[in-house]
Order: C-alpha cells, then structure tokens, then sequence
C-alpha cells in the first residue's frame, strides 16, 4: 500500500507556496503521492504543476477536481501541460461535485451525472493519449479534436465514485476511485469488490482505491473527533458522501476520522489495506499546534514499514 498525502481538504484554501513547499517535504520524507483538493480557491491543477518544478520523484494529483465547469478538451489540454511540468507524475482526480454546486451555484443540469460522467471520459481519455477524437453523445459532440503535448503519452484518470454506477464507470473507463467520507466496511463491501468487478469484467487491469481519511495522533481523542467534526461538517450534508457515513453508520466526518495514538493508528491504517486500499491518503487535521507534525512524522515513519 502506498502512502499519500492531502492538503486543500477544507475550504479556507492554501496557498501556492504552502503547497509547494509541502510537496518537497512530502518528497524529502519519502511519501509516495501528494494530493489537492479542488475547493473554491486557487486551482488545484495548475498549483500541482508548480509543486511539480521542484521535486523529482512524488506523485501529484487532484482529488478531486470537477468535470462540470470545464469542458473535456479544456481540462485535457491543462491537464497534459501540467503533467509535462511534472514529468510525467501527476495524475487527474475527476468527480461530478455535487448537485446543490452544479445547480445551485453555476446554474448547470445535474439530470443525468453518469451519462455526463460517462460521456465525459470518452472524449477525456482518448485527447490525453493524443489520439483524434470525433464523438456524437447526449453531453458533448467532437469533431476530430486533437491535442500534442511534448514528452508526454497518456495521464492516468482517477474518478470520484461513490454509487454503483459511478463505480462501473470507474473500473471501465479510469484508472481507479479516490474516495473521501467512506469507512472500511464501505470499502470492503461494496468500493472495492464493485470497482474490481467493472475492471475486470472490461478485461482492464487492477484499478487503484485511493483512501482519502482525516487523521491525527493524539491522546486527546474525544477533542479531537470534536474540532475535526467541526472543520469537515459540510462533507457530512453533502448526499453523496451522507449515503456513505450512513452504511458505515456514522453520525459525521468525526466518527470517520482515524485519531487515537500509534497503536491504534497502526491497526485502523492496516485494516484499510487488508480491504483492497491501494493507496492511503492522509489528510492530517490540525486539532493542535503540534498536531500536524507530529502525524506527518508518525506516517512517514509506517510508509517505511509498508515500503
């Protein structure tokens, strides 16, 4: 299993430089990925194409940003100029949002997410490879787009997936799901097994399942359960992650959190890769002035276990 991490989670937003100086931590400690969030602050894309200037050998991507507001070409195009800054490292998280956003706020449909979804990786997958796409759907029509990035073949998809359909899709046509707001009996009844069963039924390799989970060491366990229900409330009003709190029968992002101190983090972190986690996604809540360093030096310390 590997070993990431997530920062931009919440929506106060950070700041490129914090980013950047984050990703050659995150490297210098060996983590295998960093990830960003895609919030209502800077883009998550083109920071990662900063952070990918100054390191070497960390995985960069997004999980997630949204399809709605930009059109395939649009973010196949960024996408492409953003892994040629990485050289090759950096992977596209993509997801649908949701619907009080789409609707709500950019006066979007959300009728029909995964026709949308489903449309929108045909043409977004075959532009990443360079290939000519001509395309004829209900979402999108394309006529003999093509696009030519130098060095720079294919990117991998990851897609958003939560529900039964988003998650043959993902298994069909991605690379694999970044989750967020799912526990490990959801990941071990139904994420993985539904996922795995898509792929190979297409005949497509082992799809990743990317984890994405607030932690913390801590003995102050009951505070810091407290604050981080607090910061992530909203994730736990949104109906697609609400369905998942609800099968793990979680009252909030709170209860999902993995907190306690290094033995208890250790069993929770093991449990998720013996479900099929292939990539665990830390997001560190800083419940304390010392909280953040003190996981992040917990966590490097267990990726050199897994290693």
């Amino acid at each position: 299993m590997k070993f990431g991490l997530m920062c931009g989670a919440t929506f106060g937003g950070i700041a490129i430089d914090d980013i950047v100086a984050l990703a050659e931590r995150a490297e210098r400690a060996a983590f295998d990925s960093l990830w960003m969030a895609h919030v209502r602050s800077i883009d998550a894309i083109a920071a990662l194409g900063f952070a990918g200037r100054v390191t070497s050998r960390i995985e960069l991507g997004t999980a997630v940003t949204p399809t709605y507001p930009r059109h395939p070409m649009a973010l196949a195009q960024q996408a492409l100029t953003t892994a040629h800054a990485c050289n090759g490292r950096f992977v596209l998280g993509i997801g649908l949002s949701h619907q009080r956003t789409v609707e709500g706020v950019l006066g979007l449909s959300y009728a029909h997410p995964a026709r949308h979804m489903r449309e929108y990786l045909s043409v977004l997958r075959p532009t990443l490879r360079g290939e000519v796409v001509t395309f004829h759907g209900q979402e999108f029509n394309i006529n003999g787009l093509q696009l030519t990035v130098p060095g720079v073949k294919d990117v991998a998809v990851i897609v958003a997936a939560l529900g039964e359909k988003m998650l043959a899709l993902s298994g069909r046509l991605a690379d694999g799901t970044n989750t967020w707001m799912v526990g490990p009996r959801t990941l071990e009844n139904h994420i993985v097994p539904r996922l795995n069963a898509a792929a190979r039924a297409a005949g497509r390799p082992t799809p990743r399942v990317i984890a994405g989970f607030p932690i913390v060491l801590t003995d102050a366990v009951t505070e810091a359960r407290a604050k981080i229900a607090r910061a992530l409330e909203i994730y736990g009003q949104l109906p697609s992650y609400r369905a998942m709190l609800d099968r793990e029968g979680y009252a909030g992002p709170g209860e999902l959190a993995l907190v306690g101190d290094e033995a208890s983090l250790r069993a929770e972190i093991a449990r998720l890769r013996a479900v099929g986690v292939t990539d665990f996604n830390a997001s560190i809540a800083e419940v304390d002035p010392h909280a953040y360093a003190r996981t992040f030096e917990f966590l490097a310390a267990v990726r050199h276990e897994y290693a």
